[in-house]
């Protein structure tokens, strides 16, 4: 299960490399020379609380030829499917996207203050895959007005904008059409009550999960209604009333070839990913090009048979240029079960890699020492995969402030192969300097303070490893379950799942083997520091949540339920008030891990055996409310740094030249810096024409 979106790394996940040096992920003393770099500014612009964050992929240029035609071909599969979240967030998601598209690409004639604001409405609408905040849920408006926007859109009409379809869009060539479609999307952009939330795990009274949710895995249905439907295509199709009351499937697919298998959802966008695909699958490797060739044929057939076959091949071929592309995670459901389309293409940093190696090397060591119960314990245990990379691409529901993650997701290939771990250096060590500050205003003491300056790094790159490494791959469930947990677990399933993996980062920081592996320096220090991380993390991230009284995201439940449950259960932390400012401190580290392994050992036995009464209780009770006046003291404490609160990523840029037969023979990477530029190339391939 993944992505691990770090705690307190949340702004600058871009600073790829301190200029050098490489330090190595999990281990403090791995310090590999680098040739020394021209030191650069990764924020590369600021939209409010947003930064936009240059990536970068200087791994890309060590590798030959082939590899670098192999991903650039497989980055323009991950562009080919990057609408499609927008549309699975909300029904009107692409619609918007090519609207602020064709208004920002034409802009004579807009009145310059109009054009300012639009233009940074649809950053963060880029940044977010839509009009919600992607990590909590919630909606934004915009700062101009529709009759601004109405007279923009007219205006870039005459421009030249809107006279093309737009992937299975139709163009928009008249004043009267695009009047039309203006009012048809006022609500959606506007009304800050009409859907409000992507997911919502905590409906208001009247309405269900399902229905006070904006995300579109389900039109028309109720969760009672869903009760007893089972669905033939879990990941990848959409659930519908029709006429007659029954309920379907609108399966995401792109339909085979020969037509046995029609066309089905989102069509149009997994055919163009295919075409590159097949570019790619020509260089790859011979294991390579049978995991493309299933991936094609699931997107083909859309079905799960074949999800699982490109998965169990997937994780046993450990690739230089690997990648990610389909519907893999579930969190935007609020039942836990419908993939989101994501796609990132990495190139693997060996050196670093050979370290990791070493955690997952011992793997077992650290399941027989987990605290829960033997019978939930694995008596064979299939070695991860595990690599550190530059991301080369990230797109459709892959953000940048993902720092590890651990794939593929169904038990029933973990069990059989394994896992594959990656972690994003891109997205990990850079964020220290700008913690430093947020740790100085939240920490509750100066020993806490200097522990984080000098281990802090250390204990978060080991935080991230074990969540990723030997967390989510862990336990065994009992013989009475039978298609993996989340089916009996629901809508609490991913915030149990982070949780468990977090904490068998949290009980395994002090156990004596990764002092004896040389994966730690000062371990006392370091696991100390972890710890007052742990516990500060549930007041630090109310400064993302601006509204509202409640968590909607699973890796926020997945921290405070931790902390919260220490707390109550063993009085390790506690929250103290000291100047008008309050503060959470570890009174007892020893006394926390005992809390850590009680928590951890629950949520083992209630994944194991599918108790959703047990799971709903723990989160309900710690994970989910907050105290809105603390939240607002944590915003106000937070803005005075005038740091970002949140991070979209600007991707390197490859470009390749093409010989008559449509082969790659050479391929450019360059790091753009400009977001808009960036966003508008990605929507030219569905037709957005350029001015």
């Amino acid at each position: 299960m993944g992505p691990l979106s770090h705690p307190l790394r949340f702004l600058l996940a871009a600073l790829l490399r301190v200029p050098g040096l490489l330090l190595a992920v999990i281990m403090v003393q791995a310090v590999i020379a680098q040739p020394p770099r021209v030191t650069v500014n990764p924020i590369v612009e600021r939209v409010g609380d947003t930064a936009f964050i240059q990536l970068q992929a200087e791994s890309l240029r060590q590798l030959d030829a082939r590899q670098q035609a192999l991903a650039y071909w497989l980055t323009q599969a991950s562009i080919a499917i990057d609408p499609i979240v927008y549309d699975q967030l909300s029904q009107y998601g692409v619609r918007e996207k090519r609207l602020l598209e064709e208004i920002v690409s034409h802009p004579l004639g807009i009145a310059p203050d109009v054009f300012a604001n639009i233009r940074r409405y649809a950053l963060l609408f880029w940044a977010n895959r839509g009009n919600h905040n992607e990590n909590t849920s919630q909606k934004f408006l915009p700062a101009f007005t529709f009759d601004e926007l109405q007279r923009a859109a007219l205006t870039a009409l005459g421009n030249g904008a809107f006279t093309d379809p737009y992937a299975d869009l139709p163009a928009l060539a008249t004043e009267a059409g695009l009047t039309r479609e203006l009012a048809a999307l006022r609500a959606s952009l506007f009304d800050p009550a009409f859907e409000p939330v992507i997911t919502a795990k905590t409906p208001p009274a009247g309405q269900d999960i399902i229905q006070a949710s904006s995300n579109t895995f389900y039109r028309g249905v109720t969760l009672a209604e869903l009760a007893t439907f089972r669905a033939q295509h879990p990941l990848n199709s959409r659930v519908v009333k029709n006429a007659d009351g029954t309920l379907s499937e609108d399966v995401y697919r792109a339909g085979t070839p020969d037509g046995r298998v029609p066309p089905g959802l989102y069509a149009v966008y997994l055919k163009k990913a295919n075409e590159y695909l097949e570019h790619a699958r020509a260089l790859a490797a011979p294991a390579q090009a049978q995991v493309i060739a299933d991936l094609i044929r699931f997107y083909q057939t859309g079905d799960p048979k074949d999800w699982l076959q490109f998965g169990a091949d997937w994780v046993r071929n450990d690739a230089t240029v690997d990648f990610a592309n389909g519907f893999i995670e579930v969190y935007r459901d609020a039942r836990g079960l419908k993939g989101s389309s994501q796609s990132f293409v990495s190139v693997t940093d060996k050196p670093v890699t050979d370290v990791m190696v070493k955690l997952a090397q011992n793997a077992a060591l650290f399941e027989r020492a987990a605290p829960w119960d033997p019978k939930y314990k694995k008596q064979s245990f299939q070695p991860p995969v595990v690599k550190a990379v530059e991301a080369v691409i990230e797109t459709g529901d892959f953000h940048v402030t993902t720092i590890g993650d651990n794939l593929p997701n169904e038990d029933e290939i973990h069990d059989k192969y394994g896992t594959k771990n990656f972690l994003f250096l891109g997205s990990s060590h850079a964020l220290s300097g700008a913690v430093s500050s947020m740790t100085e205003e939240f920490a509750a003491s100066r020993d806490e303070l200097e522990r984080n300056r000098r281990y802090g790094e250390e204990a978060e790159d080991l935080l991230t490893a074990m969540h990723e490494v030997i967390g989510h791959g862990s336990g065994k469930l009992s013989d009475r379950l039978s298609g993996g947990a989340q089916t009996y677990l629901k809508e609490y399933y991913s915030t149990l799942e982070e949780a468990r993996a977090d904490l068998m980062a949290l009980w395994n920081i002090w156990d004596p083997k990764l002092k004896e592996l040389g994966l730690v320096s000062d371990q006392d220090s370091v696991a100390q520091a972890m710890y007052d991380n742990a516990a500060r993390a549930p007041l630090t991230q109310l400064r993302r949540v601006l509204k509202g009284d409640t968590l909607e995201e699973d890796h926020a439940r997945d921290r405070a339920l931790i902390a919260n449950f220490i707390k109550d259960k063993t009085g390790a932390i506690e929250q103290i008030e000291r100047g008008g400012k309050t503060y959470v401190r570890v009174k007892d580290y020893q006394k926390m891990r005992e809390g850590a392994g009680m928590l951890l050992s629950e949520l083992m036995r209630i994944k194991a055996e599918g108790d959703y009464p047990a799971i709903k209780a723990l989160v309900d009770k710690y994970g989910v409310k907050f105290d809105p006046a603390l939240r607002d003291q944590v915003v106000a404490r937070y803005r005075q740094l005038n740091l970002a609160t949140y991070s979209a990523g600007v991707n390197p840029e490859l470009t390749a030249q093409l010989d008559a037969g449509g082969n790659v023979t050479s391929v450019r990477m360059e790091y753009t810096r400009d977001p808009v530029r960036q966003y508008l190339s990605y929507g030219r391939m569905y037709g957005l024409r350029k001015p």
